[in-house]
């Protein structure tokens, strides 16, 4: 393979072998797939996910995915398990075994163990006869036609159809148990969904940068105010309340149109009924309501007292889209 059409066409012989993979994963669900998100989600233990060389970093994923959305779930090496962290394992807990081949000398040795202990066991397998899928309570087949290489030796499309089994069980114990997205956002307060779901208004306000001018300011000193405050506006107050709010845009149209604005003041050339939200409002739906009314900046009040201006750029700062 020396030129770049046969890599592509490689590549797009690979996509294709593992979109039929995924695709043929819905002929093999079985009444096992019910029984097993039923035992979890009826459990008062967690999922333990355990396996073997690439079947163990699928089981790392499909665990974090599992806690992300709201299933408690814990790894569990299957090397490491008959070595002493098995001690790991609750009697209420449900056991996932993830192994191809279902044979492999680790997982032969666990079974056993895991099954003395009285855990209800789960084998996500390739091999509905192998040894884990005949000791298992339940199956979880993942077959598949081929390994992605020519040689049908390394793990890649197996692995992908664990993945998507794993992906699969985890929505369903998540629609189970009603989890939402707000229980989303509190497992990840640091991500761009997270935020999205729990960053409002008052928490991008900079103190320091609170702008506010009066109706009868100067205008040199409204565009004083507008340049030290860095947020590309500010407010008008009459002193009890915002009345009206200048923009950088304003002060553009001013000098376009006035030979000599020293004379002029705020309430000269102020918005009047500028858009004026609460600071518990969350910044995604600032976010809509800023594009939605064309504007780059927002004026937030605590019921009337004026809190500050948010600019469009401190919401998109937070990776809030």
């Amino acid at each position: 393979m020396n030129n770049s059409k046969s890599i592509l066409n490689l590549a797009e012989v690979v996509i294709a072998q593992q979109s039929e993979a995924v695709a043929g994963l819905s002929a093999q669900l079985t009444s096992d797939f019910e029984k097993v998100t039923q035992w979890v989600h009826q459990s008062k233990g967690r999922v333990v996910l355990t396996g073997i060389g690439k079947s163990a970093i699928i089981a790392m994923k499909i665990n974090a995915t599992l806690n992300s959305t709201g299933t408690k779930s814990i790894f569990m090496h299957a090397a490491d398990a008959i070595h002493g962290d098995l001690g790991m394992i609750d009697q209420h807990d449900v056991v996932i075994c993830l192994s191809k081949s279902g044979t492999s000398a680790e997982i032969k040795t666990l079974v056993p163990l895991l099954k003395n202990r009285g855990n209800k066991l789960v084998g996500m397998t390739a091999n509905p006869n192998a040894f884990l899928a005949q000791h298992a309570d339940a199956v979880l087949h993942v077959g598949i036609p081929h390994e992605a290489d020519p040689n049908n030796l390394a793990p890649t499309t197996s692995t992908t159809a664990q993945l998507v089994m794993g992906d699969a069980l985890a929505i369903c114990l998540m629609e189970l148990s009603g989890f939402k997205a707000e229980d989303f956002a509190r497992s990840h307060p640091g991500g761009a969904l997270g935020k999205a779901l729990h960053v409002e208004l008052g928490h991008l306000i900079q103190a320091h940068k609170k702008p506010v001018v009066s109706p009868n300011t100067p205008i040199g000193d409204v565009i004083s105010e507008i340049s030290t405050k860095l947020v590309g506006a500010t407010a008008v107050s009459n002193g009890t309340h915002v009345i009206g709010i200048i923009t950088d845009g304003d002060l553009r149209r001013m000098m376009q149109s006035t030979v000599d604005f020293t004379s002029l003041t705020a309430r000269d050339i102020m918005s009047e009924s500028p858009v004026i939200v609460q600071q518990k409002m969350l910044a995604k739906e600032a976010l809509v309501l800023m594009q939605e009314k064309e504007i780059s900046q927002i004026i937030v009040i605590e019921d009337e007292t004026y809190m500050g201006i948010v600019h469009i750029h401190d919401i998109l700062n937070e990776g809030i889209y």
